[in-house]
């Protein structure tokens, strides 16, 4: 087996968010369900985008905000995702390489206008920093298993496979074929349920890859862990997960995270934070915080800090990625 060249490439949504302040009476109104995430199609988007205040316009995808951080606390960060080529798609990529993450899957052609447009999600932030995301895949969905870097992949030390991007066909195969190329090359598979489980038709596809053993280090909160296993107790559905994977990470908000791992078991507190301003992204920075931390070979308790304090730098401001140094907060 030969040494990684890149410390993490990562596979998942090429999102570009739109984020948007409102009331509670306007995600009322709408029937929608704060701090919840739901699938738009095209015409949904654009009434919902008509409707939205002032926005402002930036990369997103729970994976690459990961990638962000990656590359943000100095390590190597790869990105494979499914952009069209148009403005948004030109958004994403100029973002993502703006901030030294590898990014080098070629955008889908438009033709005269009828192909899928780079995916968007339209992110609704109420006064108590909940974020209520509404997602139009566009592009991102049609990222196909000719798309994967082989030899990208391999050069990783870790392949980081977002949830969100769990369902359709295609993008799954692409996802399946990565986890397969990482395995053979001795690498590490990590897998983050991103909120999916809330779609119907997904926890059994999930369940299927877990017990093959394709996942090695799997990222879920309390509430996804519950719902995969179908347990109400949350330390019987922890002992259940971690008996499938090599390492269970396991978030809580603001009563903090847990890892388990050969055995042990690692707790710690949330991570302080002055003002609580937007939450979108928190799991996204704890992945790569503790990602980050794991490749530089710290212990599991290590990781979960490196987490947690990338987590809240991203929830102190506006926005799924990181606007501090986060290398002077989280030393690695």
């Amino acid at each position: 087996m030969t040494s990684p060249k890149l410390d993490i490439v990562a596979i998942g949504d090429a999102i570009v968010d739109v984020i948007a302040t409102c009331d509670d009476e306007f995600i009322a109104g709408r029937g929608l369900q704060k701090g919840s995430m739901r699938l738009l199609d095209p015409d949904e988007a654009e009434e919902l985008y008509e409707a939205m205040g002032p926005a402002r316009e930036i990369g997103g995808g729970s994976a690459a905000n990961s990638m962000a951080g990656v590359a943000a606390l100095g390590l190597g960060a790869g990105f494979i995702g499914q952009v069209a080529d148009d403005q948004l798609g030109a958004i994403f990529a100029h973002d993502m390489r703006s901030l030294g993450v590898r990014f080098d899957t070629p955008p889908l052609p438009r033709g005269d206008g009828s192909g899928p447009p780079t995916g968007r999600c339209l992110i609704l932030v109420t006064p108590d920093a909940q974020r209520t995301m509404n997602t139009c895949p566009g592009a991102s969905h049609e990222l196909s298993p000719q798309a994967i870097d082989e030899e990208l992949v391999r050069s990783a030390a870790v392949t980081f496979l977002e949830g969100y991007l769990w369902g359709p066909e295609r993008p799954r195969s692409a996802m399946l074929r990565a986890a397969e190329i990482a395995h053979q090359a001795g690498r590490t598979v990590a897998f983050t349920l991103s909120e999916s489980l809330c779609i119907p038709g997904r926890r059994e596809g999930v369940q299927a890859i877990i017990d093959a053993g394709a996942i090695d280090l799997l990222f879920a909160n309390e509430e996804e862990v519950r719902h995969l296993t179908g347990s109400g107790d949350l330390e019987r559905a922890i002992g259940e997960l971690s008996a499938k994977v090599t390492t269970l990470v396991v978030t809580r908000g603001a009563a903090g995270s847990m890892a388990l791992e050969d055995g042990q078991r690692a707790e710690i507190p949330a991570a302080p934070v002055d003002q609580v301003v937007d939450t979108t992204g928190a799991g996204d920075l704890f992945a790569a915080g503790f990602l980050a931390a794991r490749c530089r070979g710290h212990a599991l308790q290590r990781c979960l800090e490196s987490g947690a304090l990338a987590a809240a730098e991203v929830i102190s401001h506006f926005g799924a990625r990181p606007e501090a140094d986060l290398k002077t907060l989280v030393r690695l």
